[in-house]
């Protein structure tokens, strides 16, 4: 798995594609600034962004969203005693959760 941060694999992306800063962040309807900063790490992705940026650079939505809730995952539980633990507990509780619907 990677552990490139998000930012730095949607500058690559958008890099790949030869596509401006600009039009980037257009798509996004954010600014450039903004943009500059989720590239850098600097400010966070928006889990809302990546259904857009799948489609925008025709790449697996579910490597995105892996990316971007592993990530997530990782800071909640970097501290924790328990991490190994506590990511076996949940995975029964998705399980459970998933039977309920």
């Amino acid at each position: 798995m990677q552990t490139e941060n998000l930012g730095d694999y949607i500058r690559q992306l958008r890099e790949q594609a030869e596509m401006p800063l600009r039009k980037l962040a257009a798509i996004l309807d954010i600014d450039q600034s903004t943009l500059s900063k989720l590239e850098r790490g600097e400010r966070p992705v928006s889990r809302q962004m990546l259904p857009l940026i799948a489609k925008t650079f025709k790449v697996d939505e579910k490597d995105l969203v892996i990316r971007f809730m592993s990530k997530q995952v990782a800071y909640q539980l970097a501290d924790e005693k328990y991490a190994k633990d506590i990511l076996i507990a949940a995975e029964e509780e998705i399980k459970y959760l998933k039977k309920a619907k």
